[in-house]
């Protein structure tokens, strides 16, 4: 299944700790622990049918911009999100104190 992300919309389920994309009742998203002033990114799900067409990107950005937006401490536990943030300059600064990418 080929899907155009540029119209998708990242959901940020508050009470879930994640943040969503629903493709074709697809449920992806990029699961998240909240402790204190940092946000803990533990696994990016990406449904099998729709991998590889940048949806765990999306989710990675979304959470990121949420940290950057509400001054929070990233610690990627996710590789995704880890490897995300290395290739991405502009997020190193988030990380929190002890962690590298």
């Amino acid at each position: 299944m080929q899907i155009d992300t540029t119209h998708l919309e990242v959901y940020h389920n508050a009470d879930q700790h994640r943040f969503e994309l629903i493709i074709e009742e697809h449920l992806n998203m990029a699961q998240y622990i909240l402790a204190g002033e940092r946000i803990v990114f533990t696994h990016i799900e990406v449904h099998p049918t729709l991998e590889g067409q940048g949806i765990a990107t999306l989710l990675a950005h979304a959470g990121l911009e949420y940290a950057k937006a509400n001054q929070l401490k990233v610690m990627p536990l996710c590789p995704y999100v880890a490897a995300y943030i290395k290739r991405h300059v502009e997020y190193q600064s988030l990380l929190a104190a002890g962690f590298h990418v």
